[in-house]
């Protein structure tokens, strides 16, 4: 980091967001490819994949949110200039990421068929979201791996590689969907099953390269160490202290979006459908406030361990207005071509048009949930998961009500349960407002040593 001005200026917001943002674009893209290919299958296997595929997100949401606690970690460490303990949080956080993936793994296996086969209502989604998750679930081991190497990365504001890897990974994706899915060449005609072996693939090939360039950079290799495993319990401690808040809220976000999903799918494979692209459309929308959100967190953290921490607010306002221009550049590129981008999706002229209006929906409410996701990064950002935990769990009670209510009672369309999405991103960060308000920055000071 430089001078304090410096750090804490746009430029530095950008140096350390614009990697993110290029990483999460190509993360989202394997997403948007998945989705688009499988669409011109029809509209069970669409209508599936986004049940499998955001079930498998939510659950790989909770090797990101460890590694998000560990990011604050790293972050506040660096501030201290404490760079022995950085090595000591990676590497026992791998052990940790490494446990708990082969736990997951074990239970999915033998309980995924009979949690689905108890919470859908169509057979035939049932039966191809199955097919669809009993490959994808191997993808496991190479996420928790590559999100700990990202956390890692981002703690040190050296995000550059996260591109490299994320953008590798979505190429190796869509080759593969192509031929798999469609059995083009020597390859077997997979259906959605191809797209989920592609993703898995796409994903061990981006954790050989975070290893290998992990394994031939001096200043990676310093910090991460190859040395003799160690135990220490005490680390161990404040690890959980941190990240068990943090794999726990970003788990609760994405079950809501999977809980979301199944409330829709209650309402038909056609809203089902639709809401497989329109979320597959509002991932690309939201990359650039993940990428400034991730760069607050991380911010918010280092002046938190350089006790410099009236530096939040700045930070904040900077990484919020940022957020709003790439969000306003891409909702209106979006929207002039609105009909162009569904039919990448399908090519059914009537789920496009009952699409159009929730398309709407969502270009709007990205900028609520801008204003709500960065501060609510800059409430975990200051070390308190265990209120950035609370935060979410409230939020989403709210908002999973009002969804329930929806597509449960009366006939409603599926653009009208769409913008409930203003409810979540305003809760957040009215919420995280007030909490930041409630309590002084400058109990912050001081807080080197935690």
């Amino acid at each position: 980091m430089c001078m304090i001005g410096e750090t804490y200026s746009y430029k530095n917001i950008w140096r350390i967001a614009y990697p993110i943002i290029i990483g999460n674009l190509a993360q989202d893209l394997l997403t948007v490819v998945d989705t688009a290919f499988v669409g011109q299958l029809g509209e069970i296997p669409l209508a599936a994949a986004a049940i499998g595929s955001i079930f498998y997100l939510a659950i790989v949401m909770l090797g990101w949110g460890f590694a998000l606690g560990v990011q604050i970690l790293i972050a506040r460490k660096l501030g201290e200039g404490n760079l022995k303990d950085i090595q000591k949080i990676v590497n026992h956080s791998f052990l940790v990421l490494l446990l708990l993936t082969s736990s997951i793994f074990i239970a999915l296996h033998f309980y995924s068929h009979q949690l689905f086969g108890s919470m859908l209502q169509s057979a035939d989604v049932t039966r191809e979201s199955l097919k669809f998750l009993d490959i994808r679930i191997y993808g496991i081991f190479a996420a928790f791996m590559n999100m700990n190497f990202r956390a890692f990365y981002i703690g040190i504001a050296k995000t550059k590689i996260i591109s490299i890897t994320t953008v590798i990974m979505a190429l190796v994706n869509f080759v593969l969907d192509y031929f798999l899915i469609f059995g083009k060449g020597p390859f077997p005609n997979m259906g959605i099953e191809g797209a989920a072996l592609a993703s898995v693939i796409a994903e061990f090939v981006a954790l050989f390269i975070f290893i290998y360039y992990t394994g031939q950079n001096a200043e990676s290799k310093k910090l991460i160490g190859v040395g003799k495993p160690s135990f220490e319990v005490p680390l161990f401690k404040t690890i959980f202290r941190i990240s068990t808040p943090t794999m726990l809220q970003h788990f609760v976000s994405f079950s809501a979006w999977f809980i979301f999903f199944l409330f829709v799918e209650k309402m038909g494979e056609t809203p089902l459908a639709i809401s497989n692209i329109i979320r597959s459309i509002y991932l690309l929308i939201l990359v650039p406030i993940f990428g400034f959100a991730s760069a607050t967190n991380t911010l918010v953290s280092y002046s938190i361990g350089k006790g410099e921490s009236t530096w939040m607010v700045p930070i904040i306002k900077k990484a919020l207005g940022l957020s709003f221009v790439f969000i306003g550049v891409l909702a209106s590129i979006t929207l002039l071509f609105s009909t162009e981008i569904l039919h990448l999706y399908t090519s059914d002229d009537i789920i496009i048009e009952k699409a159009l209006p929730a398309l709407y929906v969502i270009l709007a409410a990205s900028f609520t949930l801008a204003f709500g996701i960065i501060l609510f990064q800059a409430v975990a950002g200051t070390g308190r998961t265990n209120i950035s935990l609370v935060i979410e769990i409230v939020v989403i009670c709210f908002y999973l009500s009002g969804v329930y209510a929806l597509t449960h009672f009366g006939n409603t369309r599926i653009e009208v349960v769409w913008l409930l999405e203003f409810l979540y991103g305003l809760g957040l960060g009215i919420t995280s407002i007030l909490y930041l308000k409630a309590v002084p920055i400058k109990i912050f000071k001081g807080t080197k040593n935690q």
